[in-house]
């Protein structure tokens, strides 16, 4: 007679559970070899290895179950060929969205880095890059990150990528109004695109811009002082103005539920005057 295995004999001998074989003749991927009609007691033989063996293969390839269960009801050379080759693409395409996770990740390890070590309060030059930024106006008098969701949610629309990561979005003040140093209110808010964000929807294209930069504890509430700092060095150094201001909480209550260490920065665009 031919020898049969019972269905915790095969789950041992392929490393698999009960539940999971059950699930396969669920779907009709495995069919025991016998059922007994009273006790309901699986049976399975040397028949049943083949279709196991090629279910765990092509699960390794990260198939899905009904790619499967498809081919199983109609094996063919050309079918496996198609369908490989379509779980090749698929792979492919999983492993470029898995790079564009991983930069986007880089980038923001090396903000809050730069956040943490940052020398704080204190104006530097510096050359901000060039970037992609959707610009809302909006007049906003935010004291704290919570003031800022209804923005948020508005700039945010129906592309959620681009939010998925924090410390993107900010708030500026116009060029009008920093020149006549008020600092009271915003006029709009802005979301930060990383270079692999996929955005669906009209954003500013920023040239690289010279600005005056600096970081401070605190948040939105804490940054009139810092404004009135900003404009004070601009002036004594020759400085104008040339554009609104970007202002983004670096590490807020997101990250941290200790106010202690909160980090802003804020950048101001300008341009050198001597000479002029």
């Amino acid at each position: 007679m031919e020898q049969l295995f019972s269905i915790g004999d095969v789950a041992k001998l392929f490393h698999l559970s009960v539940s999971s074989l059950r699930h396969y003749e669920a779907l009709g991927l495995l069919t025991p070899e016998r059922v007994d009609p009273n006790t309901g007691y699986r049976s399975y033989s040397i028949r049943q290895f083949e279709v196991l063996n090629t279910i765990r293969y092509l699960r390794a390839l990260d198939m899905p179950l009904e790619e499967i269960a498809d081919f199983l009801r109609d094996r063919d050379v050309e079918r496996i060929e198609e369908k490989l080759s379509r779980q090749r693409e698929a792979v492919l395409q999983r492993q470029r969205e898995l790079e564009r996770v991983r930069r986007k990740i880089d980038n923001r390890l090396h903000q809050l880095r730069e956040a943490r070590t940052a020398v704080l309060d204190s104006a530097e030059l510096i050359c901000a890059p060039a970037c992609r930024m959707v610009w809302m106006a909006d007049r906003l008098r935010p004291r704290s990150f919570l003031d800022m969701e209804a923005s948020i949610r508005r700039l945010e629309g129906p592309n959620t990528e681009a939010l998925v990561f924090l410390g993107k979005v900010g708030v500026c003040i116009s060029e009008e109004h920093l020149c006549r140093e008020e600092f009271s209110q915003y006029d709009g808010s802005f979301l930060l695109l990383d270079r692999e964000d996929h955005y669906d929807g009209p954003f500013l294209s920023l040239p690289e811009t010279q600005c005056v930069r600096l970081r401070f504890r605190g948040s939105h509430g804490d940054a009139p002082a810092r404004y009135r700092f900003l404009t004070a060095y601009i002036r004594a150094h020759s400085l104008k103005i040339t554009g609104f201001s970007r202002e983004i909480t670096l590490i807020d209550n997101g990250l941290t539920p200790d106010s202690e260490k909160f980090v802003t920065e804020i950048s101001i665009p300008v341009e050198n005057t001597e000479g002029q």
